[in-house]
């Protein structure tokens, strides 16, 4: 088992994450939900990847393969209920705030969760916690952000007057808690059915949103963290295309992160290289253009014929004679 630690962004100490993925999927045959793929990638990492920021993520499961390493944890027994399954998860976290969140979240993003756990800071000793609604305005309790402090203090009052917390419905622990709550209804859109899986998998392939989805998956698959300008690199391409050669572009585009990666990384050595190399092509194009200015060469001159050789200008083809 090993943490995912986030590679230095500012208040990776902060929060920790709590994923639920342990749901028997009813309305989908028994189905291994967080294993379902949307776009490329399972529900799971696809949910992962909206956490990433997270100092220690528990995933509340039995282990599987994902994109990021996570923590894994079981609650006693297996398949006791939400209540159960966070409660196992938040012993496996030190933060003190705590990101919980279920496996089936295709839409959720790092936007989101940056917006919990602000409007979280904002309400600082008057909420113990921030959820978001869907559209209808009903609560999605696995999307959310709280106190670690509290979760702990309500799990172990409910497991006293319960004797446990198998089988307890989340709204046990929702009830007894100070929340507030913001709308995100794209965030909030989670997988119970097949058609849910399909209504997700269709609007990744809307014109607006396909490269975006496109590029994360990659990023995901290649294990790459790096968040750069993607209108820049889609810009050099075309500059690439037009004024050089169509092939120019996928493989200038290669180069590009060839030299970031030679020159250290990040997104400062993408944006220096695809500058240059744009500022190449603008110049390259100048070059054919009638107007290209003093220096232009001359027009070529036609091409020299050859030195006619003995019997020149007879005709010496199989119709001769």
């Amino acid at each position: 088992m090993t943490v995912y630690e986030h590679p230095g962004d500012p208040g990776t100490d902060v929060f920790d994450a709590v994923v639920l993925a342990g749901g028997a999927a009813r309305r989908l045959g028994g189905t291994d939900k967080p294993a379902v793929r949307v776009g490329g990638r399972a529900l799971l990492d696809r949910v992962l990847r909206a956490c990433a920021a997270a100092g220690t993520t528990v995933v509340v499961s039995d282990p599987r393969p994902t994109a990021r390493p996570v923590l894994w944890a079981r609650e006693e027994p297996s398949g006791g209920g939400p209540l159960a399954a966070l409660d196992a998860g938040l012993r496996h976290t030190t933060a003190p705030y705590v990101v919980v969140l279920s496996a089936d979240l295709p839409f959720l993003d790092e936007k989101t969760v940056r917006r919990l756990l602000d409007a979280l800071r904002a309400d600082e000793g008057t909420a113990d916690g921030v959820l978001v609604t869907d559209p209808d305005g009903r609560d999605q309790p696995l999307v959310a952000a709280h106190r670690a402090e509290a979760l702990r203090r309500e799990l172990a009052r409910l497991a006293v007057e319960h004797d446990g917390l198998t089988g307890l419905p989340l709204r046990r622990l929702t009830a007894a808690l100070r929340l507030t709550r913001i709308t995100d209804p794209l965030a909030s859109f989670d997988c119970d059915t097949w058609d849910d899986i399909a209504a997700a998998r269709a609007r990744i392939r809307e014109h607006g949103h396909v490269l975006d989805e496109w590029i994360s998956a990659v990023k995901d698959e290649l294990g790459i963290d790096l968040d750069v300008d993607i209108t820049e690199l889609l810009d050099l391409a075309r500059d690439a295309a037009h004024s050089v050669a169509r092939p120019a572009a996928p493989l200038t585009t290669f180069l590009i992160g060839y030299a970031a990666a030679k020159a250290g990384g990040g997104p400062e050595a993408v944006t220096e290289a695809a500058r240059k190399a744009s500022a190449l092509a603008l110049r390259w194009a100048d070059e054919t253009t009638p107007e290209a200015g003093p220096g232009a060469l001359p027009e070529a001159a036609p091409a020299a014929q050859p030195h006619p050789g003995p019997g020149a200008g007879q005709d010496t083809g199989p119709a001769a004679g």
